[in-house]
């Protein structure tokens, strides 16, 4: 009988486990989704003009930071989940700096992240991976990485949709 119910413990935490990992996933997605989105809007805020708007000489433009968010997104998430693009250093390479330009690759950059993120073994989440060939983590480190980094770059977006007399869109925190 203790064997039957240590048996039947042991398959409740399994089970417990996995949903709770699969769980996970779902919400990583969910606020990826979620910051998908939000960025469009940044990016849809901005006029045309104000894409090569550059607060000062050293700054990014904005295209280039939306074009940098984008380059970080697809390595936190090659190393996270092992998944290759077809592009890389966008913003060193791309020409066309344009707004539908830069959101067409942008929104093609978050679709990647949703995409791999899905296809992700929640069992693999603790492995450990190096990040830009210098910097070891978790899988699932890697992936909140990469969501911290595009939050901390679209934010510091607003001040330039500001500088363009344009109006930023309002929080999208749910």
């Amino acid at each position: 009988m203790k064997t039957a119910n240590f048996l039947a413990a042991l398959l409740i935490l399994v089970c417990t486990s996995a949903f709770v990992q699969a769980q996970s996933i779902d919400e990583i997605v969910k606020e990826w989704e979620r910051a998908k989105t939000y960025t469009k809007e940044y990016l849809d805020a901005m006029p045309e003009a104000g894409y090569a708007l550059k607060p000062t000489p050293e700054m990014r433009s904005f295209a280039e930071q939306m074009l940098h968010i984008t380059d970080a997104n697809y390595g936190f998430t090659i190393a996270a989940t092992g998944e290759m693009p077809l592009v890389k250093d966008l913003e060193k390479t791309t020409t066309d700096e344009s707004k539908a330009n830069v959101t067409k690759i942008t929104m093609e950059g978050y679709d990647f992240v949703i995409n791999s993120v899905k296809k992700v073994d929640t069992s693999k989440l603790q492995e450990q991976v190096k990040v830009f060939g210098r910097f070891d983590m978790s899988r699932k480190m890697a992936i909140e990485k990469a969501f911290e980094h595009q939050t901390h770059h679209r934010g510091q977006t607003t001040v330039y949709i500001r500088l363009a007399k344009a109006t930023p869109p309002n929080e999208k925190l749910f």
